[in-house]
């Protein structure tokens, strides 16, 4: 089993910064792919940011040059730093990991999400 705790979401105000934190563990092991994604109330859930086989790290147009993607590799840890909020960055975000190999697809993993508002 894979275990992702997320943690940093809460209420800022217009313009200011938050960064979210996404600590993993169990059995992790040859991961595809992994990143952010959001949900607004009655809104399909929309990557934020993410990584895939290495590649560059992908945002969305709508915060591209706002949020910022790394990772701590020695803690098992992901994070998301997130500048210059807007209102319509509200959301839960939710951390994902993508397990695969050259020939099985071993499934995503969420973790349980974390509250995100913007005040204007």
């Amino acid at each position: 089993h894979v275990q992702l705790v997320e943690s940093g979401g809460g209420l800022v105000q217009l313009g200011g910064s938050l960064r979210l934190s996404c600590a993993a563990s169990g059995r992790i092991f040859s991961i595809y792919g992994m990143g952010w994604y959001r949900q607004a109330p009655g809104k399909q859930r929309e990557l934020v940011a993410g990584i895939t086989s290495g590649g560059p790290t992908n945002y969305a147009d709508s915060v591209k040059g706002r949020f910022i993607f790394s990772r701590d590799n020695a803690k098992n840890t992901v994070y998301l730093q997130m500048n210059t909020l807007k209102p319509e960055d509200t959301a839960v975000y939710y951390c994902n990991v993508a397990l695969r190999t050259a020939t099985m697809n071993y499934g995503d993993y969420w973790g349980q999400g974390t509250q995100v508002t913007v005040s204007s």
